[in-house]
């Protein structure tokens, strides 16, 4: 049987040089996307075919396998990655075809008694993160720049906001995909990538709970973190104890999902017992009505606010069914199609160590996150039409597959994206480009905790996407961590984390901002406003990774 061993010398009988080589594909990338501006898919495409040549001609990989690695890979983005993308956002898209949407924005609207600061935090905070929670993508940003807009807040202040409440929630977007997909290019176990998750889950809730402050403070400076302090309080730590809690004793796939509704619902409960100081002098000062919200006075009767939030319900629900105790999971996981990979069956590859790479695919066409929302969907679809009282809120059946097939057109760029980044990952990964790299680092000794989340900002800042972050350095984070005696998960999770605070300064997250409150052209106005927030977040996450490694190892538990 033909066999591949991979050689982190390859090049030249260096480490040095072959990790210099090996850096090719992803400069590549870079400069395509960057420097060429080149669209998104193009630049992983060229990247890809530079990946294939360096593992063919660096690293004397056979080419039969160069090529199987990519489609090994590209297959793993279309199957669970795009799946559950596309059926997270046609969940939201019920939502909006059936009219309910609408219903979701005035209970916003009337939950902040008028105060600008406190529904911004409502709508781009605890609102965005739900729909990154489902959708991800720059949803979240397109859909609450445009809600913020309408309370009156200045252009550049908006789009300020909701790139920065894009933050926290980005981890566990779109049902936690970057996680999985850190976990299954990382070559972790489920529990391992479990408890990449429950390590996230030690992060993210320190940058959720000054979101809300930062908000307050974007809308109104100093005296508006004063005015709003309780409220910025709640909603920070309801979001980030939920947000620990999910990912680390529940399911982290809802992590974002159950955070939200949380914050949502101590926002409420605060809200019904304490009513924010200074809001006719807000309004005054931004050039609002001093009378409040045209919202205000609009009836909205209980029963149209539970029907509003109803399909987020359904979510935990089915997803809580999906995993509730082990006789329901395993039988839900005895659905799968699993199979050799043509080519690179286990065996044939093997790593630097002479161990073999496990490359056999799986996919569990019943319980993994794309089937439970599509099963969820379905359910709010026929709840929909069946309780509709007064003929409001029209839903048909044609309607249902016709959103299912226009987000899929509209998703045909992104889901190539995804493809060709994952093929690139994975070419690199099989061929040994990636430990090479990841080896290479490890000179850094200890000091590399320090700087591994900078990897996932860098990653994000140029990909505008975890998951695709994640594909590009897990791998190495794994190697590196290996070299060093550190905790594979906890580096992944820092890629994971530091990715989040570079969501914010990315090409496609500011185009999508700036298009959404109509300053487009105007990106650099935005970046300077944002970029020194994600700087000291990526610090803090820095400081944080580096502490969980010594001081503060209980909050980075090791699973074998």
């Amino acid at each position: 049987m033909d066999q591949f061993q991979v050689y982190t010398d390859a090049v030249g009988g260096s480490v040095g040089l072959s990790a210099l080589v090996s850096t090719l594909p992803l400069i590549t990338f870079f400069i395509m996307l960057l420097g060429v501006k080149a669209r998104a898919h193009t630049s992983a495409l060229v990247a890809l075919v530079v990946a294939i040549l360096v593992a063919i001609l660096g690293f004397n990989m056979p080419t039969a396998m160069a090529l199987s690695s990519a489609l090994r890979g590209g297959l793993y983005g279309l199957f669970p990655i795009v799946f559950t993308i596309l059926s997270a956002i046609w969940f939201y898209q019920i939502t909006v075809a059936s009219g309910r949407f609408e219903d979701l924005r005035l209970v916003f609207d009337k939950m902040g008694n008028g105060d600008v600061r406190i529904q911004a935090m409502l709508i781009a905070f605890c609102f965005g993160g739900l729909l990154e929670a489902l959708a991800g993508f720059g949803a979240p940003v397109a859909i609450t720049a445009t809600m913020i807009l309408t309370l009156g807040i200045p252009p550049l202040k908006a789009a300020t906001i909701v790139l920065l409440a894009n933050t926290a929630p980005v981890a566990f977007g779109a049902v936690a995909i970057p996680i999985t997909t850190a976990g299954e290019v990382g070559g972790r176990s489920l529990e391992q990538t479990e408890n990449i998750a429950a390590i996230v889950g030690h992060q993210t809730p320190f940058l959720a709970f000054f979101v809300p402050f930062i908000i307050a403070f974007l809308v109104d400076g100093w005296r508006g973190v004063k005015e709003t302090a309780p409220a910025a309080f709640v909603i920070g730590l309801s979001f980030g104890i939920a947000q620990w809690w999910t990912s680390n004793f529940f399911q982290y796939q809802l992590t974002d999902v159950v955070a939200c509704i949380v914050a949502l619902g101590a926002a409420f409960v605060l809200l019904r017992f304490w009513t924010p100081k200074g809001v006719p002098e807000l309004r005054e000062r931004l050039g609002l009505e001093v009378d409040g919200h045209s919202s205000d006075e609009i009836e909205l009767p209980a029963n149209r606010v539970w029907m509003a939030l109803l399909p987020y319900a359904i979510v935990v629900v089915i997803f809580g069914l999906a995993n509730l105790g082990t006789t329901i999971p395993n039988w839900l996981k005895s659905f799968q199609i699993k199979f050799a990979w043509p080519g690179i069956e286990t065996g044939k590859l093997l790593n630097a160590t002479g161990g073999e790479v496990k490359t056999d695919y799986s996919f569990a066409y019943i319980n993994n996150p794309g089937t439970l929302l599509i099963i969820s969907g379905l359910i709010v679809a026929v709840i929909y039409m069946i309780w509709d009282e007064d003929g409001r809120y029209p839903l048909t059946w044609g309607q249902v597959g016709k959103e299912f097939g226009d987000t899929a057109y509209r998703m045909r760029w992104s889901a190539a994206t995804i493809f060709l980044v994952l093929a690139l990952a994975f070419v690199m990964n099989y061929s040994g480009q990636t430990v090479t790299i990841g080896e290479f680092f490890a000179n850094l000794g200890p000091a590399f905790a320090f700087f591994a989340p900078v990897l996932g900002w860098v990653g994000v800042a140029v990909t505008g996407s975890d998951t695709s972050a994640n594909a590009l350095f897990a791998n190495l984070q794994v190697t590196a961590a290996d070299r060093l005696s550190l905790n594979p998960d906890l580096l992944l999770a820092a890629n994971t984390t530091g990715g989040v605070v570079g969501k914010m300064i990315s090409p496609q997250s500011l185009a999508i901002a700036a298009t959404s409150v109509n300053m487009e052209g105007k990106e650099s106005e935005i970046f300077k406003k944002v970029f020194p927030w994600s700087f000291v977040f990526l610090l803090a996450v820095c400081v944080m990774v580096f502490l969980q490694t010594n001081i503060l190892t209980a909050l980075a538990p090791v699973v074998q």
